[in-house]
C-alpha cells in the first residue's frame, strides 16, 4: 500500500484543519470528507476540492464513511476524546490536535481503547518533525554530546499580548485550565522528551496571568481574526499568560545516566516573539541550540574547537534526518512542512503495517502530556517540587 490509496478525513475547520489539509495534499494523500459548521465545512470542502461534507458538526458522519480510512481532529479540546473514541470504534485510525484531552480521567480511558485497537493512533506534536530537532535527537543517542547535563529554552509568542485578543483557548471551559502551557508548552516539552529519550520525572512551576480581565466578542471568532473592541464584552480569565517550569528529566538509555535538569519560560504575551521555539541541550562535550523561527539552522557549541552553523540538508545532517526534508540546502522548510514530514510518518506506519519506525507521538504520549499538566497545576499552587 501507498500513502495514495489512503483517504483522510478531516474534524473541524479552523487555524490547524486547513494546515493538516495542505499537508495531507502535499504528500498525496486524499482528503476525502470534512467536518463543521455547515458554512465553514462547506467553504473549505470547495476551496480545498473535498467531496463530502457533513454539516451541523456531524462527527460521526464522517467517522462513518467508507471514503475515510484517517480521522484528523482538529476541534476544539473538550471534544477530543469523544470524537477519538468514536474513530477507534469504527476502526480508523486516528491523527488527533494535542492536548489529547481536557483531563487524565478522560485521556486513560482513550489510551485503553487506542493500546486495544488495531489501528494507528497519532497525537499532533509536529514539531518533533523539524529536521534539526531530528538532528539533535540523533546526536544525544550516539553520544555526540557527551553526557547530557541540562536543557534550557522558551516558547514564546505575542498573539494574546491585548487585552482585546480572544480566541476560545483563553477559557478553562473550552481549552483546558492550562492555556499558554497547554498550548505551546506541551510542544517543548514533548521536543525536549522526544531529543533526549525520557520524560519528566517532576516539575515546579510558576503561573501568571498578567489580564485578569479581558474582552471577547459577542460571538465566536476564528484564531487571529481581528474584532472592534466596540463589539466585546468584559470577562474574568481563568487560565495563564505565561509560566516558568522547572523539569527533571527521568534517567533515559541514550547520552545521560542521571537526571536532567531542565527550564523554560511559556508566554503568550510576549511582545516581538511570533512563534520562538528555542530549545538549547547541554552536555559534557557540546551543545546543540535550535529556534522555530530559524528552522533551518542548528547551532552547534564546542569548548576547544569553532563554533558551527549546521544548516539542513547540508554535511553536519545525519542521515536520520533525510527522509523527513525534501528541499535542498538554502530552499526554507518550515511550519507547514513539520507537519507534511509528521503525516509522512503517520501515514507511512500505516502503509507498511506498522513495519517503521514509531518517531510520532502516541496516545500513550498524549495522556502522559496530559498528566504532566495536571501536575504542573498542582505544583503550581503547592509551590513546590511534584512527581508527575
Amino acid at each position: 500500500m501507498t500513502l495514495s490509496h489512503l483517504s483522510a478525513g478531516l474534524i473541524g475547520t479552523g487555524f490547524i484543519g486547513p494546515v493538516h489539509v495542505e499537508a495531507l495534499k502535499r504528500l498525496g494523500v486524499k482528503v476525502g470528507a470534512v467536518c463543521g459548521s455547515t458554512q465553514a465545512a462547506t467553504d473549505m470542502a470547495e476551496k480545498w476540492g473535498i467531496p463530502e461534507v457533513y454539516g451541523d458538526y456531524d462527527y460521526k458522519g464522517l467517522i462513518e464513511s467508507p471514503n475515510v480510512d484517517v480521522v484528523h481532529i482538529t476541534s476544539p479540546n473538550k471534544v477530543h476524546v469523544e470524537q477519538a473514541l468514536a474513530a477507534i470504534r469504527a476502526g480508523k485510525h486516528v491523527i488527533c490536535e494535542k492536548p489529547l484531552g481536557m483531563t487524565t480521567q478522560e485521556t486513560s480511558k482513550l489510551l485503553k481503547a487506542a493500546e486495544k485497537a488495531k489501528t494507528v493512533f497519532a497525537v499532533n506534536y509536529n514539531c518533533r518533525f523539524f529536521p534539526a530537532i531530528l538532528q539533535m535527537r540523533a546526536m544525544v543517542r550516539r553520544g555526540e554530546l557527551g553526557r547530557i547535563i541540562n536543557v534550557q529554552g522558551h516558547f514564546f509568542q505575542d498573539w494574546l499580548l491585548k487585552e482585546t485578543d480572544y480566541n476560545w483557548r483563553l477559557l478553562a471551559s473550552e481549552g483546558g485550565k492550562l492555556r499558554a502551557v497547554g498550548d505551546i508548552g506541551t510542544h517543548w516539552m514533548d521536543a525536549v522528551s522526544f531529543i533526549l529519550g525520557a520524560k519528566v520525572d517532576s516539575v515546579f512551576a510558576t503561573l501568571e496571568t498578567f489580564h485578569k480581565q479581558r474582552l471577547r466578542p459577542k460571538g465566536e471568532v476564528k484564531t487571529f481574526a481581528k474584532v472592534n473592541p466596540k463589539d466585546m464584552v468584559r470577562y474574568v480569565v481563568d487560565t495563564e499568560d505565561f509560566a516558568s517550569l522547572l523539569l527533571q528529566f527521568q534517567r533515559a538509555k541514550h547520552g545521560f545516566a542521571d537526571r536532567v535538569h531542565a527550564n523554560a519560560s511559556i508566554s503568550q504575551v510576549a511582545a516581538g516573539w511570533k512563534c520562538s521555539m528555542a530549545i538549547s541541550v547541554y552536555g559534557s562535550e557540546g551543545s546543540a541550540r535550535f529556534d522555530l523561527q530559524e528552522p533551518n539552522v542548528l547551532h552547534v557549541g564546542w569548548r576547544d574547537k569553532p563554533n558551527e552553523v549546521r544548516q539542513r540538508c547540508a554535511p553536519g545532517f545525519h542521515e536520520d534526518v533525510a527522509h523527513f526534508t525534501d528541499y535542498p540546502g538554502g530552499h526554507a522548510e518550515g511550519f507547514p512542512d513539520s507537519h507534511k514530514m509528521h503525516y509522512r510518518a503517520v501515514y507511512e506506519h500505516i502503509a507498511s503495517g506498522g513495519k517503521t519506525e514509531k518517531l510520532f507521538a502516541t496516545a500513550e504520549d498524549g495522556h502522559e502530556e496530559v498528566k504532566l499538566c495536571e501536575t504542573i497545576l498542582r505544583a503550581n499552587r503547592a509551590q513546590r517540587w511534584m512527581k508527575v
